[in-house]
């Protein structure tokens, strides 16, 4: 299964072909709809008209889950569409999370224990039992020198064959990384952090993009 999500993130249209259907599973040659991996919530879309309910990672195929009165077959050339807003929500609100957990990772040395990004917020949870907000200044000055200097995000294979992928920023870092990202730090743009103690010695950040000026 081809992942043009990968090759193309902002591709929200694609003409593909129905490989396998399994009662309201079905499985295509291609796809542009991302499935919930590594903390990233999956795209919405549809594939010829029926709404995408569900989809699901089974090694390195996406099985999508229609409505049980859908009539595609093996064979059948479809049409795939995503929801745009959603996806490029995802997108930066994903590289925003990714950014801010290189920093604390680098700077503070904090082990992640959990993640997930949303449409409307990313959280990140880490090990600590110290108040992370202390440090929100120092994340946000270092984040704000990212996004203002507008740097290319290389996006890649690290090995092909089992499909592990990586993101890159020159002279900052390089992470292993399945997700779906934009083109370069200016897109993400700005954003506001909020502490959460979940206790047992444990901080969550939540990342929530600004508003346009």
């Amino acid at each position: 299964m081809r992942k043009v999500f990968w090759d193309n993130p902002y591709q929200t249209e694609l003409s593909t072909t129905i490989t396998e259907v399994d009662e309201n599973k079905v499985l295509c040659q291609e796809t542009i709809a991302f499935s919930f991996c590594g903390g990233q919530e999956s795209d919405s879309g549809e594939i010829d008209g029926y709404p995408i309910l569900d989809s699901e990672m089974i090694g390195n195929l996406i099985y999508y889950t229609l409505p049980a009165d859908h009539t595609l077959k093996v064979g059948d050339a479809v049409q795939m569409k995503i929801h745009w807003p959603r996806r490029h929500a995802l997108m930066r609100l994903h590289f925003a999370a990714e950014l801010i957990l290189e920093i604390v990772t680098q700077t503070l040395h904090l082990k992640k224990i959990g993640a997930h990004i949303s449409e409307q917020k990313a959280r990140i949870d880490f090990v600590t039992s110290e108040n992370i907000s202390q440090h929100f200044e120092a994340i946000l000055q270092a984040y704000n020198a990212i996004i203002e200097k507008d740097l290319p995000i290389e996006k890649d294979f690290e090995d092909e064959p089992t499909q592990r992928r990586y993101w890159k920023i020159d002279g900052f870092a390089k992470v292993p990384c399945g997700g779906t990202h934009v083109k370069s730090t200016a897109e993400v743009g700005y954003v506001n952090l909020k502490r959460v103690n979940i206790g047992g010695g444990k901080e969550r950040i939540e990342i929530k993009l600004q508003a346009p000026s």
